[in-house]
């Protein structure tokens, strides 16, 4: 009889990508009439072809290149930055008012910080880390409860 020891479970894990709001993709394409007006005197159908591929170019620029923020395990990934759940303090979720003054008047200069635009909800998470000159980590989320509790279940090891 083979034993083999079964995996460990899968640990809950959260995904949410911070794309653009509709309204700046909508900004974005207007690029595109105005490509097409710059080629407009070289060739009027050169000038519509080039201006569908600049609007077009833009707009898959902007949502490719929006940050993720992930939960996975026991790490915090926000961008390109990660850190460990070990290091955070208990995670606070603002939306409305404290969320404007989050990303306002109430925002350090020693928070590491990723706001979007069009995003209304902040989680700010302090670092517990005394070695670490950043105080807090505060970065925008659609849902921020979810991330919270992830981030809260992530440190107790669940």
């Amino acid at each position: 009889m083979h034993n083999a020891e079964r995996p460990a479970p899968a640990s809950a894990s959260y995904r949410e990508r911070l794309s653009p709001s509709l309204w700046l993709i909508v900004s974005a394409a207007v690029c595109a009439p105005m490509a097409a007006i710059v080629f407009a005197p070289v060739d009027g159908t050169w000038a519509l072809v080039i201006g569908l591929i600049v609007g077009i170019a833009i707009v898959v620029a902007l949502i490719a290149s929006a940050p993720r923020l992930r939960v996975d395990g026991t790490q915090l990934r926000v961008g390109r930055a990660h850190i460990d759940v070990s290091y955070l303090g208990t995670p606070e979720v603002l939306t409305g008012d404290e969320a404007r003054a989050a990303r306002g008047r109430d925002l350090s200069p020693n928070d590491w910080h990723l706001l979007r635009g069009g995003i209304d909800g902040v989680v700010r998470v302090p670092l517990t880390d005394e070695n670490d000159p950043t105080t807090r980590w505060v970065f925008s989320s659609r849902t921020p409860e979810r991330v919270a509790a992830m981030i809260t279940r992530a440190q107790r090891g669940r």
